[in-house]
């Protein structure tokens, strides 16, 4: 008789751990599926324009070793070119932010759904997935003319898989608030919220900055991508570069607004103070669009972009109707979250282009995280402190004046006589 709940109890272990090992193999197949589906969907483009080109270069293999190496690019690794005309490898390290949309997306998705069906303990299998194909994949583009930098590839490529996980768990566990877990939850999250609306002012900002020039400059963007290529493929896939690049331009001319500019060539520098002589660029559309080496005093209104992130940090802050002392903490952190922001992006949509002149494209990431965070912190703090101790300041009361002497009521009403 006693034996028999051993054996329930044994069973329902075994019942148990079954379940386990198929949540978590179903978390791996999600972080594997993320990893492929993105590989498949830049080999099938790839593959695409390799069999329509009239001229192809490298045959399957160069294709496959392309695609690979556009998928790790994607996640901030470098590539690296053999074969150049000096002899001397060229780093590719500037990376299309628009390409890293699709990885992150597919990630954030499948762990979002491993979450939410299962535990906070399925995002770390997720992960294992994930780098399971990332692996192999680094391995296969280690060689050949245009191969991945190995070392940049395994620092870039588990960060890069780490975060876009992290915000798949949260979202996956139904976005809780962040009150929950400190006291300072609260004012933590109107600091994240502003520190995101300033930067999405700024990225904005900056699109709008680079539209203005290209569109100033079409005559010799649209002469430079008519020159690039004669064939329908070759314009095709310059296009979808210029495309992908798309985000990486709004971040340089964010930049450029908030002061420190941003490198074209090593040494050589576009900002609103002026534009130094830079080397002779390679031909493409978007490089066409920079201004002119020498001073420009249209520059200096992009600053009215910073000034107006200021502001929204401002508002968002002043919203959250805090005290003074909390208002003003909340806003520098807002602004360091702008500041942090920056500098991830600056760092992911700048990088190298070949060697010598060719060694520094895009923001300096720290000058940028700086100047990202100093805007708000001069503008923001002293405005939001301000309307929160206005909103918070008690008014006097006026006084009131006492009211007047009265005679003292009579025994009883004149002219009705007293009960005897």
């Amino acid at each position: 008789m006693t034996e028999q709940p051993q054996a329930y109890g044994s069973g329902a272990g075994t019942r148990s751990g079954r379940l386990g090992n198929t949540a978590r193999a179903s978390a791996v197949a999600a972080g594997a599926s993320a990893a492929g589906l993105a590989l498949a969907g830049l080999a099938a483009v790839v593959l695409l324009l390799w069999v329509v080109s009239p001229f192809p270069d490298n045959g399957l293999d160069g294709a496959l070793h392309l695609a690979g190496g556009l998928w790790l690019l994607a996640h901030g690794a470098d590539l690296v070119r053999d074969g150049t005309l000096s002899g001397v490898p060229a780093p590719i390290g500037v990376t299309p932010l628009l390409l890293s949309a699709l990885p992150a997306w597919l990630l954030h998705r499948g762990t979002a759904s491993a979450v939410a069906s299962g535990t906070y303990r399925s995002a770390g299998w997720v992960l294992g997935g994930y780098l399971g194909i990332a692996a192999p994949v680094t391995v296969y583009t280690a060689s050949g003319p245009l191969r991945v930098d190995v070392v940049s590839a395994a620092v870039c490529v588990p960060l890069f898989a780490a975060a876009a996980t992290a915000a798949g768990a949260w979202s996956g566990s139904g976005r809780p608030r962040l009150e929950r877990y400190a006291p300072w939850g609260a004012d933590a999250a109107v600091a994240l919220r502003a520190g995101a609306m300033a930067t999405a002012v700024l990225v904005g900002g900056g699109a709008l900055i680079g539209g203005a020039a290209i569109a100033w400059h079409n005559g010799a963007a649209g002469h430079t991508y008519a020159q690039l290529s004669a064939s329908l493929v070759g314009r095709v896939a310059v296009l979808l570069l210029c495309v992908l690049l798309v985000p990486n331009v709004a971040v340089w001319s964010a930049a450029y607004a908030l002061g420190p500019g941003f490198a074209v060539g090593a040494g050589h520098v576009v900002a609103p103070g002026g534009v130094s002589a830079h080397p002779l660029l390679p031909r493409f559309p978007l490089l066409a669009a920079l201004p002119a080496a020498g001073g420009h005093g249209v520059g200096w209104a992009a600053l009215a972009v910073p000034a107006v992130a200021g502001g929204a940090v401002a508002f968002c802050c002043a919203r959250a109707a805090l005290a003074v002392k909390r208002t003003a903490v909340v806003t520098a952190g807002a602004s360091a979250v702008c500041g942090l922001a920056f500098a991830i992006l600056a760092v992911g949509a700048g990088g190298p282009m070949g060697v010598g002149a060719m060694a520094s494209f895009g923001p300096t990431w720290w000058l940028t995280a700086a100047a990202a965070a100093a805007w708000p912190m001069v503008l923001a703090v002293p405005t939001a402190t301000l309307i929160s101790w206005t909103r918070t300041r008690s008014p006097r009361a006026p006084a009131i004046p006492p009211p007047p002497p009265y005679p003292p009521m009579p025994a009883h009403p004149p002219g009705i006589p007293s009960s005897p």
